[in-house]
């Protein structure tokens, strides 16, 4: 069997096993998701996938296809069960972020596209950061953890290595690695909430 084939199933495995913690967490009401983030991750997460495939990524991109199904189920679920702590900040952030996409949409160049929705997923981090900075108990740490985990074996399951391929990936993982400090050096500061 291939070795790009191997990264890529333990990639999705770790990808589909650190949803199974937040999930249950949402519902325990121990994690609170921020809808704007979860929002445009799906759309900024779609369009890397495309960016991966088309720059040769191949079995690189697994993943974050399955990655995607789970996105829209934490979007469905923190409807209900969310943050209601959303800031004019956070909406503004919502806000240039799809105008972003509408504009890379036009754009018809995968490379810059594929920079642009970097930025945007990233910058769809802050209503998180922001969020868990204040409620640093809000998140599920081991959750961040495995998503950091799991893009670095779909960078080892990528076919081709390009800026196509590579800096989507590069840019998550940092930003997953990103919300797990924040959330992880926060709590020796903010006392775990008794509910």
């Amino acid at each position: 069997m291939d070795i790009k084939i191997i990264f890529s199933v333990i990639a999705t495995f770790i990808g589909v096993i650190a949803f199974i913690p937040y999930l249950k967490d949402i519902f325990s009401l121990k994690t609170k998701p921020h809808i704007y983030t979860w929002l445009i991750w799906i759309l900024t997460q779609g369009t890397a996938v495309v960016g991966i495939l088309y720059g040769g990524g191949d079995w690189g991109a697994l993943n974050l296809i399955v990655g995607l199904f789970f996105l829209i189920i934490v979007l469905f679920f923190s409807l209900r069960y969310g943050t209601k702590n959303i800031t004019k900040g956070d909406t503004i952030i919502l806000v240039l972020a799809l105008i972003a996409v509408l504009i890379w949409w036009q754009l018809k160049q995968p490379l810059i596209s594929v920079f642009m929705v970097s930025v945007i997923d990233t910058i769809g981090y802050f209503p998180s950061f922001r969020k868990s900075y204040q409620e640093p108990w809000s998140e599920t740490l081991i959750t961040w953890f495995l998503f950091a985990m799991s893009n670095i074996f779909a960078v080892l399951a990528l076919k081709e290595y390009n800026l196509l391929t590579l800096t989507y990936l590069a840019s998550i993982t940092i930003a997953n690695c990103a919300l797990f400090l924040i959330c992880y050096f926060r709590r020796r500061f903010v006392p775990k909430p008794l509910t």
